[in-house]
C-alpha cells in the first residue's frame, strides 16, 4: 500500500500565499507616533479678529508650556508660560496683553494686528526634561476696502497721450487685477503693468482702448472690484468720405453731397467750392446745376477737441446738352 501524499502537519502552502506574506512583512511598518504640531485657526486671519494657535499631539508627560515670538527660544522673546500642576500662567517680556494660553498648550490672540504676522514657537516641557519645540505661523491680513480707479487723463488724444490708471488704495500683501469691458487684461506691447499690478499704463493710446475699465484687489481674506471707469479716447477726424461717388452730373440736375469722417467727438464740416468757403454743413445741396458748378468740391472735417483737420477733394463735372 502506497503512503498518502502528505500528512496534515506538512501541507504545502501555495507559492502565491508565501509571496503575499513576504510582501506584507517587507512593506508594513508600524504607525509612527503622531508628531507635535501647531495649527492656525483660522489659517488666514482678518485684522482685528481673534486667532488660535492650536497645539496638536501634546505628549502625555508634559508638565508645562512656553510660547515665544519668533522661531527661537529666548527669554526676551517669551510671551507666556503655563505650569500644568498649579494651573498658572506666567507672562514674559513679549506679552502684549492680548494673548491667552490654555491648559492644552494652545495660544489665543485677541484683536490681532498686522504686526502679529510671523512665526511663534511652542516649547513643551516634559517630566524627563526632553523638551520639544515646534513652530507655528500667524498670517494676518487687512479687510480690503472697495477699490477705485484714478487716471492721469480721462479723455486722452489718440497717438499722442499715454494713460496711467491706478487702483487705489495701496495696501500690503494685495494682488491687483484689471478688466476691460469685463475681460481680464494682460501685458502686451502697448499695455504695461507696474511691478505690483496696481498701475496700468496704456502707451500711445488708440481708439481701440476706449471702454469700461475696472480694477480689483484681493488677499486671502477679502477682495472686490471697483466701479467701472470709462476711458473716452479722442481721435480724428480721419480722411473724410464724400458720397455719392458720382463725379458727372447732367445740366439741371440737383447736386447733393454728404461728407463723413470718423471722429470723437463728432467732426464739424465745411465745404469749399473752387476754393470759395460755403456755409458750414455736413451735407451740401446745389439745385439745378449749371456748367459753372463744375470744379473742385472740398470737404473739410474739423475736431475741436483734438484740434485736427482733414480734407477730401472731389472733382465734379456738369455735362452740357
Amino acid at each position: 500500500m502506497e503512503p498518502p501524499l502528505g500528512s496534515p502537519s506538512r501541507r504545502r502552502v501555495p507559492w502565491q500565499g508565501l509571496l503575499l506574506t513576504v510582501s506584507l512583512l517587507t512593506f508594513w511598518n508600524p504607525p509612527a507616533a503622531a508628531q507635535l504640531s501647531v495649527e492656525s485657526v483660522p489659517l488666514n486671519a482678518v485684522e482685528g479678529k481673534h486667532v488660535l494657535l492650536l497645539a496638536h499631539n501634546v505628549p502625555q508627560d508634559t508638565t508645562g508650556y512656553s510660547w515665544y515670538k519668533g522661531d527661537t527660544v529666548g527669554s526676551s522673546y517669551r510671551i507666556v508660560s503655563y505650569v500644568i500642576d498649579i494651573q498658572e500662567s506666567i507672562t514674559g517680556p513679549a506679552y502684549s496683553g492680548r494673548e491667552t494660553i490654555y491648559p492644552n498648550g494652545s495660544l489665543l490672540f485677541q484683536n490681532v494686528t498686522l504686526k502679529d504676522t510671523g512665526y511663534y514657537m511652542l516649547q513643551i516641557i516634559r517630566k524627563n526634561f526632553d523638551n520639544k519645540e515646534v513652530t507655528g505661523q500667524l498670517r494676518v491680513y487687512s479687510e480690503l476696502p472697495k477699490p477705485s480707479i484714478t487716471s492721469n487723463s480721462s479723455s486722452p488724444v489718440e497717438d499722442e497721450d499715454s494713460v496711467a490708471l491706478t487702483c487705489e488704495p495701496e495696501t500690503q500683501n494685495t494682488t491687483y487685477l484689471w478688466w476691460k469691458d469685463g475681460q481680464r487684461l494682460q501685458d502686451s506691447d502697448r499695455l504695461v503693468m507696474s511691478l505690483d499690478n496696481r498701475t496700468l499704463i496704456l502707451i500711445f493710446i488708440t481708439r481701440n482702448d476706449t471702454g469700461s475699465y475696472q480694477c480689483g484687489n484681493w488677499n486671502p481674506v477679502s477682495g472686490s472690484r471697483s466701479d467701472p471707469v470709462t476711458l473716452n479716447v479722442l481721435y480724428g477726424p480721419d480722411v473724410p468720405t464724400i458720397s455719392p461717388p458720382d463725379s458727372y452730373y447732367p445740366l439741371g440736375a440737383n447736386l447733393h453731397l454728404s461728407c463723413h469722417a470718423a471722429s470723437n467727438p463728432p467732426a464739424q464740416y465745411s465745404w469749399l467750392i473752387n476754393g470759395s468757403l460755403q456755409i458750414p454743413t455736413q451735407e451740401l445741396f446745389v439745385p439745378s446745376v449749371t456748367m459753372s458748378h463744375s470744379g473742385s468740391y472740398a470737404c473739410v472735417a474739423h475736431n475741436s477737441a483734438t484740434g485736427r483737420n482733414s480734407t477730401t477733394v472731389k472733382n465734379i463735372t456738369v455735362l452740357g446738352k
